[in-house]
């Protein structure tokens, strides 16, 4: 395609993501300076037409783009603009009041859904990537403990356990042995380290432990990747005011394995960009997806209609998962 038609099919994208009304070849040439007569804009856009870039959506209307303008559109952006200083600044003033892993990813979904008033998915991260930083036994009675289980990633696993009675002295000396099998090592390791410490335990112990090390190891390899989190529903309603149309698109969502899907091919290295029927579910072909990788493996992203905001909602996908991929690297 040379430039002038580009730059044609550039100012109705535009257009219509701007008004959501069909564009014609009079506004196109009042609202933008193509340099050329409204004869060859008329021109460029019969042949975008006939290319499939754009579509006549009912006689004597305008044209709007179609998928495949869409993705040449996304296609020739070029490099993601980035955010404002200002933007930088209240995405990481908003992510650092976060207390543990649930709330900074609470806070992110709210965050992406208002900074792109789309729909929000952000995965948790993988457990199997993290390190083990604590672990900690919390007596609730003389017979019950809390098992706490606190990652490298903020993540904060609890689970309450009925134990044998034990003395406090028995509970100290076994928070002890715990951590000096599992800090500091992945799952995996600290899975094969934990059996052993059984063999130091004093035998008034070792019935406690038995039950602990049982339980730690079932979290230890509980696999996170699968939770997911999903905020801005409600704008969902761009869709239009039939609700009919956006019944298929709402049930989808409700789907785990639908949300995986869609976030699936996301890498930290950039943004992915999937339109209309690129995307593999058929309920959400009326929909674009634009995601990242953040982290331990994980990704996030937003829903939204195809007539969206590309170079905006790519550039806030990029830097949330970029800042939030940051903030559970720290210590």
């Amino acid at each position: 395609m040379d430039d002038r038609k580009l730059q044609v099919l550039r100012a109705i994208v535009t257009d219509y993501v701007s008004s959501k009304e069909p564009v014609g070849s009079k506004a196109l040439v009042d609202k933008h300076d193509l340099g050329v007569s409204p004869a060859t804009v008329r021109n460029d856009m019969a042949a975008l037409e006939e290319e499939g870039y754009i579509t006549q959506p009912h006689t004597s209307a305008g044209r709007i783009p179609t998928d495949k303008g869409y993705r040449l559109f996304v296609d020739r952006l070029g490099q993601v603009k980035p955010l404002s200083s200002a933007e930088q600044r209240a995405i990481q003033t908003f992510l650092s009041g976060a207390l543990d892993l649930d709330d900074i990813l609470l806070r992110t979904v709210r965050l992406l859904a208002q900074a792109t008033q789309q729909v929000a998915i952000v995965q948790y991260p993988t457990l199997s990537t993290s390190t083990v930083r604590h672990v900690e036994l919390v007596s609730l009675s003389s017979t019950r403990l809390l098992l706490v289980l606190i990652t490298s990633t903020g993540r904060v696993e609890q689970r309450s356990l009925e134990v044998p009675e034990v003395e406090e002295t028995g509970l100290g000396d076994l928070r002890t042995a715990l951590n000096a099998a599992a800090a500091g090592r992945t799952p995996v390791e600290a899975g094969s380290a934990l059996p052993a410490l059984l063999d130091a335990l004093p035998a008034e112990t070792l019935p406690l432990g038995r039950t602990v090390v049982a339980a730690l190891l079932e979290m230890l390899g509980s696999e996170t990747s699968t939770r997911m989190v999903i905020g801005g529903m409600p704008y969902l309603t761009r869709y239009g005011a039939d609700p009919s149309s956006m019944k298929p698109v709402l049930e989808a969502l409700e789907e785990q394995v639908v949300l995986l899907t869609l976030l699936g091919e996301a890498t930290a290295d950039g943004v992915t960009v999937r339109i209309g029927q690129e995307n593999p579910v058929k309920e959400l072909q009326t929909t674009s997806v634009v995601a990242s990788g953040y982290g331990s493996r994980a990704t996030l992203g937003v829903v939204g209609p195809t007539r969206m905001d590309y170079p905006s909602t790519m550039a806030s996908v990029r830097a949330v998962a970029r800042y939030v991929g940051r903030f559970l690297a720290q210590p």
